[in-house]
């Protein structure tokens, strides 16, 4: 059971960094679609009620958070590899400002623009998912102008650097940077009305933005999530039970944890038995009838863990 299965949707933008990931690497994949908001009773069993999009299941091991995702693509795919020579893993700390900073500028973009014309549940979801429990769209509305600067002068570090020669942001081949940025100009483009107009400034973007579209998502066919739900259940975990020795918190095999993202967005932690942990990344057993036993693995950065 090493087949991929990815639970997504396609207007998510999280989801489409992920799914240029596999097109650079060039796999197969079965494509499992979820709800765009909770409840998601498909999907749940398998990530003890983490809510976010995507999850990648490989048997009855879970990934969840693209960051998560990416990384064990890479650990199990190095061939095409995610890094530029020379590069190593500092494409890891480029994620850390596309995904936080520069997701949040454009998040605030496209849906306070588009919130009055929003399901006033979709509203009510993203808005203290992204935005915290004081979320105000008024108000980043009276601030779009601001916004929209910050914004501006951000993408103008990217189109520089495509500038400065090569296909894409490392070289003449596409990288995991490529990705970390792509899933933003397809979020600016395909959601706020004024994106065309406004990703028009700069031209190296646009013309590498096109490159990466070429380049696809790898080979997908439709799985129905319950197949999904079937092949976990029907397999164990293959995670390997491991605690890094230096682990700050003293970690150690079999203790019960909880891991919840560090912002305040409302979300309920995951909790379950420890079984693997290094630097990067954490994995826990978690049990339900639909699934039988699988093992979440979370990465480190952008996380919380409790002992219980």
């Amino acid at each position: 059971m090493s087949d991929i299965i990815f639970h997504h949707y396609p207007p998510s933008p999280v989801a489409e960094k992920v799914r240029v990931g596999l097109g650079i690497k060039q796999l197969s994949w079965h494509s499992v679609i979820i709800p765009r908001i909770p409840p998601k009773p498909l999907l749940m069993p398998l990530t003890g009620g983490f809510r976010r999009t995507p999850v990648m299941q490989i048997g009855a091991d879970i990934y969840c958070d693209s960051q998560c995702i990416l990384r064990e693509l890479q650990k199990r795919y190095p061939q095409t590899s995610f890094y530029a020579q020379g590069s190593g893993e500092m494409s890891w700390a480029l994620s850390r400002w596309s995904d936080t900073t520069l997701f949040a500028l454009c998040a605030k973009v496209i849906l306070a623009v588009a919130e009055p014309d929003m399901p006033a549940e979709f509203v009510k979801d993203r808005g203290r998912l992204y935005f915290g429990p004081d979320y105000d769209f008024a108000k980043i509305r009276e601030e779009l102008p601001q916004i929209i600067a910050q914004l501006r002068a951000q993408l103008g570090w990217v189109d520089e650097q495509l500038s400065s020669g090569g296909k894409f942001l490392q070289g003449e081949s596409a990288t995991l940077a490529d990705a970390l940025i792509y899933y933003l100009i397809w979020f600016l483009r395909g959601r706020w009305p004024q994106g065309a107009e406004f990703l028009a400034q700069f031209p190296a973007i646009v013309a590498w933005e096109q490159r990466v579209q070429e380049i696809g998502h790898g080979s997908s066919i439709e799985m129905d999530a319950q197949e999904a739900l079937n092949i976990a259940k029907a397999v164990e975990p293959i995670t390997p039970e491991y605690v890094d020795p230096n682990d700050p918190l003293k970690l150690a095999v079999g203790m019960t944890i909880s891991i919840v993202p560090d912002e305040d967005s409302g979300e309920q932690p995951v909790t379950g038995t420890l079984r693997f942990a290094d630097r990067d990344t954490i994995g826990l057993l978690y049990k339900h009838d639909q699934v039988g036993e699988v093992c979440i693995n979370f990465p480190r950065v952008g996380y919380r863990i409790t002992i219980n």
